[in-house]
């Protein structure tokens, strides 16, 4: 008899208005953190440019590898950024999301009757597809067809390489603006052939350029999981 009853009982309008709220804050809470994350990646990547500008400037030996760490940073810099340009588009659109659901259910309240529609299932459909979303928005999106706001179940999950795809290769003329607005010119021209012949890496500083990098492509991969 209880499982009948289940079978048959139905979410009354207010308490499908308030669940479909509860998703919402919890995915604009999940996109906080990662935006918070990503902020402090971008402050580490900063802070390693400038470490290996001041390794370059304490032995003027190391510059040509200074220039070549220097870049790595920059790159990964760039994508910390527009994943973080990424992730507060997603928040604005699920924002967006969230003022439709509450009109769409409020004009349900006066009228008695809901409508279908288009503008939501277009963000809905861009959120789900994220990485970070996938598994709470897959549960809106299922509210939100149970209510009759959307018509049918959204697209599937892009992986970070597709959102990515085209931003691995940045070019090179804004690697040079990065390091530009970081050092200010402060970094010491690498040429060959103004670099002294012997070799001048110390082992020790090999190892924590090494770690450096390690540690940056381990909290952006952490972030993308």
């Amino acid at each position: 008899m209880e499982t009948i009853r289940g079978l048959l009982w139905k979410p009354t309008p207010e308490e499908q208005k308030r669940k479909c709220n509860a998703l919402v804050r919890q995915n604009v809470r999940k996109l906080d953190r990662d935006i918070a994350s990503l902020k402090s990646a971008e402050v580490k990547a900063k802070n390693y440019i400038l470490e290996a500008s001041k390794r370059a400037k304490r032995n003027p030996a190391m510059a040509k590898q200074a220039a070549q760490d220097t870049r790595v940073y920059a790159r990964e810099l760039i994508r910390v950024r527009r994943q973080n340009a990424r992730l507060n588009t997603s928040k604005a659109q699920l924002q967006s999301v969230q003022m439709q659901v509450n009109e769409a259910f409020s004009v349900r309240r006066i009228e008695g009757s809901i409508r279908a529609s288009t503008g939501i299932m277009k963000d809905v459909n861009s959120l789900v597809r994220l990485p970070e979303l996938t598994g709470t928005m897959r549960e809106l999106s299922a509210e939100l067809v149970k209510a009759g706001i959307i018509e049918e179940m959204v697209g599937d999950t892009l992986d970070n390489d597709a959102l990515l795809e085209g931003e691995d290769d940045e070019a090179e003329a804004e690697v040079d603006k990065v390091l530009g607005e970081i050092l200010k010119d402060k970094l010491p021209a690498a040429k060959e052939d103004e670099l002294p012949s012997q070799p001048v890496e110390e082992e020790e500083e090999e190892e924590d350029q090494q770690e450096m990098l390690a540690q940056m492509r381990g909290r952006l991969e952490a972030l993308k999981s």
